[in-house]
């Protein structure tokens, strides 16, 4: 599938997105952009939501079209029902799903209350689709009519489970090129954090397990053995934050900050000197699209999707993940090598322009088109 395919439908289309999260984390960010892109073509869409979410905030923000549901423990039949119940009251032609229990809820809607709605899920997470009945059958089931992979790598660990290989596609994530065009106060963070001439490394992912900032701090602590003026932030709140804390005065690491949940990335990001991210997991890693976007270096770890944008030695460097002594190494290769920084971001630049949010919009477009047969 390329953009140049791509075409306006003339007729009518009634998309129906469903987000059960609280939180606001990658999946909830790409919903977002798809909303914005989809609408700028004038596709009529629709979110439901969890109440009190973080999606719901966003859409009474921005005046989104959007109904919210509770989300109860177990199977949460009520947001099931309400699912057929919007789609039998607005008409929708086709329900997205965009997490694993939006997943679920639709095909309770479709075997309990009938519905009919052909659906699209999208798959983020690197791992294979879980072996218990229920979950094989849900990815089987004839109204799932396309499985969009935003990883190559996830298409492959996902298509194992699949008996229509047909109906997997991949779609990388796109991130909002047009955030990181404006001009911005110089060594702000620098300047927050009161540092003068220090090297400046961080990541900016969510403080969750799959992010394993236990190995970043490792890959801290061996960089500090060799180079005295290294400075670490991490940029980002989740449920580990504590844990990690608490590993990182374990270690003894003074010279680092966490700053917290922010929303200045653009601003902040490109004081860094190199970004590093040292997944255990990861669908593609859009963070690493910032990095990309704010010309600063990648090191990074082989899981998942990373390396289909974190091209060894060309966009990027990357070590095996759990490898604090080689990431550790990659580090200093970019710190010490200057002719290889610019390959570096040289490579990224080429990579980064195929990953617009547009893009992935586009290419999302195009789905819903051969689903419904426009």
């Amino acid at each position: 599938m390329t953009v140049t395919q791509f075409k306006i439908t003339t007729q009518p289309m009634k998309i129906l997105h469903i987000s059960s999260e609280p939180s606001w984390r990658g999946g909830e960010q790409q919903l977002a952009y798809l909303y914005e892109e989809l609408e700028k073509k004038g596709i009529q869409q629709i979110i439901l939501c969890a109440s009190n979410s973080s999606m719901e905030k966003y859409c009474i923000e921005r005046q989104w079209d959007y109904y919210t549901e509770t989300k109860k423990s177990g199977v949460a039949i009520n947001f099931s029902n309400r699912i057929r119940s919007l789609c039998k009251k607005l008409e929708i032609n086709l329900v997205h799903t965009h997490d694993a229990h939006s997943h679920t809820f639709a095909i309770i809607s479709a075997i309990i209350f009938r519905n009919k709605t052909p659906l699209v899920v999208s798959r983020r997470v690197d791992f294979p689709i879980s072996k218990s009945k229920s979950s094989l059958f849900k990815y089987n089931y004839k109204s799932v009519r396309k499985i969009v992979c935003v990883s190559d790598k996830i298409n492959e660990i996902t298509a194992k489970d699949i008996k229509d290989k047909s109906k997997l596609i991949t779609i990388h994530s796109g991130i909002d090129l047009s955030k990181f065009e404006g001009t911005y106060r110089k060594d702000k963070l620098r300047v927050e954090l009161g540092l003068t001439h220090q090297t400046l490394i961080g990541n900016t992912s969510a403080l969750a397990d799959h992010k394993d900032y236990f190995t970043f701090l490792d890959t801290a602590k061996l960089i500090n053995q060799s180079i005295s003026d290294c400075y670490f932030v991490i940029i980002g709140v989740g449920p580990l934050e504590a844990k990690i804390r608490n590993y990182a005065k374990s270690l003894k690491i003074k010279n680092i900050s966490f700053m917290g949940f922010r929303t200045d990335i653009p601003e902040i990001l490109e004081d860094l000197d190199v970004f590093l991210i040292t997944s255990k997991t990861e669908g593609l890693g859009t963070s690493i699209l910032d990095a990309f976007a704010c010309n600063v270096p990648v090191v990074a770890t082989a899981a998942g999707g990373i390396p289909e944008i974190v091209i060894d030695e060309q966009s990027g460097l990357l070590a095996p993940i759990k490898s604090p002594k080689l990431l550790a190494h990659q580090v200093k290769r970019l710190l010490n090598e200057d002719q290889l920084r610019l390959d570096i971001l040289s490579g990224a630049k080429k990579v980064l322009n195929s990953h617009a949010k547009s893009i992935t919009a586009e290419k999302t477009l195009l789905v819903y088109q051969e689903v419904l047969g426009r």
